[in-house]
């Protein structure tokens, strides 16, 4: 009998989030109804309280394997490229392709998630997850110019460039989403873009101590 219950509990738990995909899809988070995603999960505003506690917990349900499956990529790229001997380090075109389309990968197996993250979520809890992501992008950045600088004599790390490019990487991928609903074609538009802005990075990370 339990597990017959648990059963139960899952399969409407993920009718809530399927029907609550879609609201926030259409509406976004401040205007999405409650009452509606119940509705059409069949079941009443009870039973989103009871799985997810409020709105946030719904929209938490609906995006959290995603955003879980983001940053742990982005850890893991970055805890790599932290490690780097910059000062060794030979730019060639191709050279984060992997990175790129694992990046890709991630968006594009769960592109609903992501749109409503980085477009649907104001007035959540999530709705600055896109300056949470600069954030650790730029503490990522900093610290390896930082590292740069300490073997390059006269240089320091140029922050408020790197805040710019942090920026322009996180922009690049929203306008690939965007633009490009073919994960091909995505892959297309991203691999020199990520070139560039390597090359840009290496260019200007650094700054004179004048």
């Amino acid at each position: 009998m339990m597990n017959e219950k648990n059963k139960d509990n899952n399969e409407s738990r993920e009718k809530l989030i399927g029907c609550a995909k879609k609201e926030f899809l259409e509406k976004g988070f401040a205007k999405a109804s409650l009452r509606k995603i119940a509705a059409d999960a069949g079941m009443t505003t009870g039973a989103v309280y009871f799985f997810f506690k409020d709105k946030d917990g719904l929209l938490g349900g609906v995006i959290s394997e995603a955003l879980d499956s983001l940053m742990k990529l982005l850890d893991k790229h970055f805890a790599e490229d932290t490690e780097s001997d910059l000062s060794v380090y030979q730019q060639q075109d191709g050279d984060h392709d992997e990175f790129a389309e694992e990046l890709v990968n991630v968006i594009y197996d769960n592109f609903d998630e992501m749109t409503i993250l980085l477009d649907r979520s104001a007035g959540s809890k999530y709705g600055g997850i896109v300056e949470q992501i600069i954030a650790k992008l730029d503490y990522t950045y900093i610290t390896m110019a930082e590292r740069y600088a300490a073997v390059m004599p006269g240089k320091h790390a140029n922050k408020v460039m790197l805040h710019w490019l942090t920026h322009v990487q996180v922009d690049a991928f929203i306008h690939m989403m965007n633009h490009f609903t073919d994960r091909q074609e995505a892959m297309r538009f991203i691999k020199p873009v990520m070139d560039y802005l390597i090359k840009g990075w290496i260019t200007y990370a650094l700054e004179d101590d004048t």
